[in-house]
């Protein structure tokens, strides 16, 4: 005769209540990601939807950039991706210039300035910078998807 044993009733309720558990946080995780505060901008629109309004031209030459707001959108800050040869490197143009206006460019305005760690690559993409207002936080910054930027080649 063979004995058939079960598992007891106190780790069956332990393994049933760290499942409920569980799937309790994913859930949790994945509402939470669904309703993220919204960083709006220009009367509670999407900041999201004012990337594809933005316009700016931009030229660089021997370590120097050019960039001009030629839009309605103010761009509080770009963000360069530098490509070189097989790496990139992403930095905040005139993070560390006086130069570069505190309230960012507005329509019509325009930056020149510095840009080293281009030299030596073979292009870099603008990503441009907004600053919205959420209700939580107050002022908050929102970069843009890189499809909004703009591709510079490096000569």
């Amino acid at each position: 005769m063979i004995k058939k044993r079960g598992m007891s009733p106190v780790i069956a309720t332990v393994l049933l209540v760290a499942i409920v558990i569980a799937i309790g946080l994913i859930v949790f995780l994945w509402f939470r990601g669904i309703t993220e505060e919204a960083i709006t901008k220009f009367d509670g629109k999407n900041v999201k939807l004012v990337c594809e309004q933005v316009s700016f031209s931009a030229d660089y030459s021997d370590g120097n950039i050019l960039i001009s707001n030629d839009g309605n959108v103010p761009i509080y800050k770009f963000k360069a991706k530098i490509v070189g040869a097989g790496s990139y490197a992403t930095v905040i143009v005139g993070e560390n210039d006086t130069a570069w206006p505190a309230q960012g460019l507005n329509q019509g305005d325009a930056y020149q300035g510095a840009l080293e760690e281009a030299i030596g690559s073979t292009k870099i993409i603008l990503i441009p910078v907004l600053i919205g207002n959420t209700e939580s936080e107050g002022k908050k910054s929102y970069t843009c998807e890189e499809r909004h930027g703009k591709e510079i080649a490096v000569l």
